[in-house]
């Protein structure tokens, strides 16, 4: 499969890596040669110097014959006329990043005339994730499968855990309630569990059940659920717009922090039930003044990871129940796991999950299911990815214990019309079915590879 990426920016190159170690025909452009000369070194890719708005950059880069373009450059403009030249020029498929609020409000109108396949809008799709932990405060991460009906919550072990040093199979009988662990990473190490898997304190362990099951969960844990209140938002960019957005409409209240006076008006228009301080969210004494220490949520979006970092971790010494900081550099995001600050969301990775999931379910070949919904977890050792089952083959209708399941992979749950099964070994998965695996292998295209042969 042959894709083109314009634009080798944090998106670009997160994709470019991704998608090369997955044995795709990659081609990238980029105006700085000097940026392309060290992709070039790191990744088995091809790389072209030039503007991807141009047609005969695009032609040297054989957009004709491309599979998919994938437009990531600096400006909404720039990718939405690469992607219109690509199109014309006769390239099958087209994804947009598209940031700005008022183009993406509109872009169901302007799809069919650029003939974009997809656009992805980071800042949106970060906001989603970040309203998503909020909603279960005990958790560090949140991904969604079924159209929303099923949740996957990263949740530690801590040395008060109910959980410490139960297996699952007696977690399972002790609790009646229809959860499912998919996951565990125990130090470096990571593994899909079994009901003999006992879970030990610094656990960090992946669960797969419907929203009003896990609520059952956290209650019966003695856990807080839904409580977040007071929500105290550090930056004013597109991110804190669109969670604000989001945040209100959940009665929760909340109050941003933007040392950019203008944007501090702008702000003030678009979010008029919101509290708009202009200021700088790094300053502690103005943190203090406008009540941290009462805030059920800090979230961290400034433009600066630095700046992130240190304000989530005046946040914890303030003993700020939930802490939520946008970290877009791996290596700092993995530090910052490591000073107890769990709840880390990036842009660029929730923009390439997105992008990869589409990318995947395109690939050309004949499947008898295509990958709907794709997430990386744990630093992208695992992988959970939903399946929509088009037809019957080899595996449907056969009792789920009767099927040879290689250990690396386990199916989490099954959306049947409507409804959500955790399954047992007695299910079986059907035609029609939305099927949600876990999986340490990374690139499954096919639920067939999971099964030995």
């Amino acid at each position: 499969m042959k894709i083109v990426i314009i634009g080798d920016g944090k998106v670009g190159h997160k994709l470019c890596a991704q998608l090369s170690e997955e044995d795709y025909d990659i081609v990238l452009i980029d105006q700085n040669a000097g940026k392309l000369k060290k992709a070039l070194n790191r990744m088995d890719i091809f790389c072209i110097t030039g503007d991807g708005a141009n047609v005969e950059v695009q032609k040297e880069a054989d957009v004709p014959h491309a599979d998919l373009v994938i437009a990531c450059a600096s400006t909404d403009e720039l990718n939405m006329l690469s992607c219109l030249l690509a199109k014309r020029l006769g390239a099958k498929h087209t994804i947009a990043r598209v940031r700005n609020p008022v183009y993406y409000r509109q872009i169901g109108l302007l799809k069919d005339d650029l003939h974009l396949s997809m656009a992805v809008n980071p800042e949106l799709a970060v906001s989603h994730e970040i309203a998503r932990v909020l909603l279960f405060p005990d958790t560090s991460k949140v991904e969604t499968f079924v159209k929303g009906r099923v949740e996957l919550v990263e949740f530690g072990i801590r040395p008060d855990s109910r959980l410490k040093d139960l297996s699952l199979a007696e977690i399972y009988r002790r609790f009646q309630i229809r959860i499912l662990v998919c996951a565990v990473r125990r130090g470096k190490e990571v593994f899909i569990p079994n009901g003999d898997t006992i879970l030990r304190e610094g656990d960090r362990i992946h669960i797969a059940a419907t929203h009003r099951e896990l609520e059952n969960f956290f209650n019966a844990l003695g856990k807080r659920t839904g409580k977040v209140r007071n929500v105290l938002i550090c930056g004013g960019g597109g991110v804190s717009y669109y969670l604000a957005h989001q945040l209100q409409h959940s009665r929760m209240h909340v109050k941003i922090i933007e040392k950019d006076y203008a944007r501090c008006e702008k702000l003030t228009e678009l979010l008029p039930e919101a509290t708009i301080i202009h200021g700088d969210a790094t300053d502690h004494d103005l943190l203090i003044e406008e009540g941290i220490e009462s805030a059920d949520a800090l979230i961290a979006l400034t433009g600066m990871d630095e700046e992130n970092i240190i304000m989530a971790l005046f946040a914890k010494t303030q003993n700020v129940p939930k802490i939520v900081a946008k970290v877009n550099e791996d290596s700092r995001a993995q530090m910052v796991e490591g000073l107890g600050i769990d709840s880390i969301v990036s842009a660029k990775s929730v923009t390439a999950d997105a992008i990869l999931s589409y990318v995947r379910a395109r690939r050309k070949s004949i499947k008898s299911a295509n990958v709907e919904t794709l997430y990386r977890l744990v630093e992208g050792k695992v992988e959970a990815l939903e399946f929509l089952i088009r037809q019957e083959c080899e595996y449907t209708d056969i009792p789920l214990k009767d099927l040879p399941i290689k250990p690396e992979y386990l199916i989490a749950c099954i959306g049947r019309k409507g409804s959500i099964v955790i399954p047992g070994g007695d299910d079986c998965i059907q035609v029609g079915d939305s099927v949600v695996i876990v999986t340490t292998e990374r690139g499954t295209e096919d639920l067939r590879e999971m099964f030995r042969r």
